[in-house]
């Protein structure tokens, strides 16, 4: 297994008041800032089995925080929409979201590139992950984890993989080793995984999401071949062989990228300690999505 000293060489700076448009939680490596999305290794052993994963959300949260793939070393910062900062709707009986929901670094979901089984193309983000251990995580927290699913979302025509993952640290994390083994150990977190992503854009006037595979759960083998797909991907748009588009490539440590920099030379601003601003009261309410429960 990993050591626990990889995850603690990286810290969070954050800058900005929680809940406000300015907040950012830049990653730092040995106190240099570093990008989550390209400058922190996917694999966090030799035998590619443990895997570092960025803690965008922490479970129970209802804020929509993801690494910012447009902004210089791309800071995780809170989705925004129509100039409003996005809060996930807590579906009954769901509470913000179920699980700590994060991103597997030099991963790209490449939207050049339609799915054979899904039919459908990526969705130019990184890999999406939920780690389901016990422990409620931090923004900007880089944990070790180990893969053991995947569940395949088709949103607004686009895959949106769904890693099942739990930190290698973790109390259960020697029992589950595969996806059955969470519903032995885990009763009922799948099926409520299902119908979180399938019902959570409903309050917001959106249709349920869908599913590829009937909604099922594939295996970590399947996720696994997934993961390493969605690595090469990364691998051409970092070295420049894939059109970036609008996404920020600086990074200060990939061989073989032309956005490489000297970290000296970036002008990341110093860590603040802010309160987080109030919010509105109302991301607090529960909705009651008619039909949620399916089998």
């Amino acid at each position: 297994m990993a050591s626990s000293k990889a995850a603690g060489q990286y810290t969070a700076r954050r800058i900005g008041a929680p809940n406000t448009l300015e907040h950012r939680v830049f990653i730092e490596k040995d106190g240099v800032p570093v990008s989550p999305f390209h400058d922190i290794p996917l694999y966090a052993n030799e035998q590619q089995t443990v895997l570092n994963m960025i803690v965008e959300v922490p479970r129970w949260t209802n804020a929509k925080m993801e690494i910012c793939k447009e902004e210089t070393l791309n800071p995780i910062k809170q989705d925004i929409k129509k100039g409003k900062l996005r809060f996930v709707r807590n579906c009954f009986p769901h509470k913000g979201y179920l699980w700590n929901y994060g991103a597997f670094p030099q991963t790209w979901e490449d939207p050049n590139v339609v799915h054979p089984e899904t039919k459908a193309k990526g969705d130019n983000d990184p890999l999406d992950v939920c780690e389901i251990g016990e422990l409620v995580a931090r923004p900007g927290e880089v944990k070790q984890v180990k893969v053991l699913g995947v569940m395949a979302l088709l949103d607004e025509e686009e895959t949106d993989w769904k890693i099942i993952v739990i930190d290698v640290n973790d109390p259960l994390a020697p029992k589950l080793n595969d996806i059955e083994d969470v519903e032995r150990h885990l009763p009922g977190l799948l099926r409520a995984t299902n119908e979180w992503f399938r019902i959570y854009k409903i309050p917001d006037g959106k249709p349920e999401n869908q599913f590829a595979f009937s909604g099922e759960c594939k295996n970590r083998k399947y996720a696994t071949d997934i993961v390493r797909e969605c690595a090469e991907a990364w691998e051409r748009l970092i070295t420049g062989k894939t059109q970036k588009g609008e996404i920020a490539l600086t990074n200060v440590s990939v061989p073989h990228s032309p956005d490489r920099v000297d970290p000296g030379k970036l002008n990341i601003p110093k860590g603040e300690n802010h309160l987080p601003a109030p919010i509105d009261p109302s991301i607090d309410k529960w909705f009651f999505i008619s039909g949620a429960p399916s089998g």
